[in-house]
Formats: C-alpha cells, sequence, structure tokens
C-alpha cells in the first residue's frame, strides 16, 4: 500500500526548497551538499531524500517550481484584449513583481542547470521557451518588422528585454531610490522607445 500524503506535505516541501535554493545561492551547486539543506530546513536527511532522491532531483524541483509560478503569474496579468503596448506594460511588472524575494531561486536557474541531466534540462528549457514566447508575441504586434526572414531581430530584441528583467537581482534593492513597480516601467519604456528605431 502506499503511504498516504501528510498534510503538511506541501507546506514542508515549499521549506525544503526555499532552504535549498538559500544554500545552492551561498554555497554553489558543487560545494553545497544534502547535509546542508537538511540543517537549513530543519529536517533529517532521511525526510529530505524522501522528497528529493538526490541533490540534482532538489535543483530540478527548486527551477521548474519558480518558473511555473512565474508562468501563472504572467498568465493571470496577461490580458490580450489591451493594446500591446499596455500588454507589454503588465508583462514585465508581473515578472519583476513575481522576482521579489525569489533572488536565490533565479540564482539556481541561472547557475545550476549543469547538474541536471539532459531531460531535466529539457523540461525546463520547455518552462522557458513558453515564457519567452508569450513576450515575443506581445513585442512582434507591436513591431511586425522584426519578424523579417531575412534580418530576424524579434528574439534578439526578446531576449534583451529577458536581460533587463533577469539580471536585475544583481543589483536591484527593495526600499531603493527605484520601486519595482519604476522599474518595471522603465524597462518596458526603454522596449518600447526602441523599438522603434530597431530596422
Amino acid at each position: 500500500m502506499a503511504r498516504t500524503r501528510a498534510q503538511d506535505f506541501e507546506e514542508k516541501q515549499r521549506v525544503i526548497l526555499d532552504k535549498a535554493a538559500e544554500v545552492f545561492a551561498e554555497q554553489g551547486m558543487e560545494k553545497a551538499s544534502m547535509a546542508q539543506v537538511a540543517a537549513r530546513a530543519q529536517v533529517s536527511k532521511a525526510l529530505l531524500y524522501h522528497y528529493y532522491p538526490g541533490k540534482d532531483a532538489l535543483i530540478f524541483a527548486i527551477i521548474t517550481t519558480h518558473l511555473e509560478e512565474l508562468e501563472a503569474a504572467i498568465d493571470a496579468a496577461d490580458d490580450p484584449a489591451l493594446p500591446p503596448d499596455q500588454r507589454l506594460r503588465r508583462l514585465v511588472g508581473a515578472v519583476l513583481e513575481n522576482y521579489r524575494g525569489a533572488d536565490n531561486q533565479h540564482k539556481v536557474q541561472l547557475n545550476a542547470t549543469a547538474a541536471l541531466s539532459h531531460d531535466q534540462k529539457a523540461a525546463i528549457t520547455a518552462l522557458e521557451r513558453a515564457i519567452v514566447r508569450r513576450f515575443s508575441q506581445v513585442l512582434d504586434q507591436i513591431n511586425p518588422g522584426l519578424n523579417n526572414r531575412e534580418r530576424p531581430l524579434l528574439m534578439p530584441v526578446t531576449m534583451s528585454l529577458f536581460g533587463m528583467m533577469n539580471w536585475v537581482y544583481m543589483w536591484f534593492k527593495d526600499g531603493g531610490p527605484i520601486s519595482r513597480e519604476d522599474y518595471a516601467d522603465m524597462a518596458t519604456t526603454l522596449i518600447l522607445e526602441g523599438i522603434k528605431a530597431v530596422r
């Protein structure tokens, strides 16, 4: 008979993922150990291995949970009925709001894929591409000329926007002179104004 899930399964799982992300972000993927994660999460190694059979499974869970939550936030914020420029502002705002408090998870996503299997990497890439595709479609509506076979600029522009969003954790501080909302508006404006000059 299969074991029944504890009532606090999801809560314990979330604590483990959050604390594991802290450890991996601080120590690096190579140096961090399952013992360190168990200690930080205040669970036994046996319980940790019950949830995640190895470090790769734990890293994979951190990244996929982070991306699935990001995709859900983007989906909730998106309104295809809006003009494309307003739609883009909402999408950028949703990403940067979702990144609030998720610096450790973001560092793991950017730095840990080397520790994963081919299948795990493929699953993560599929999630990332679905998110990027949403932005690419909106940018294509704003400037259809970017999607040109002879000079395909749609993806470079899309990834430039993600560069502004994904590396914000390196310098941005909540409570600083610029708010998260201000930066979301600024990043969107840079793209909206700059996209007009891209040929």
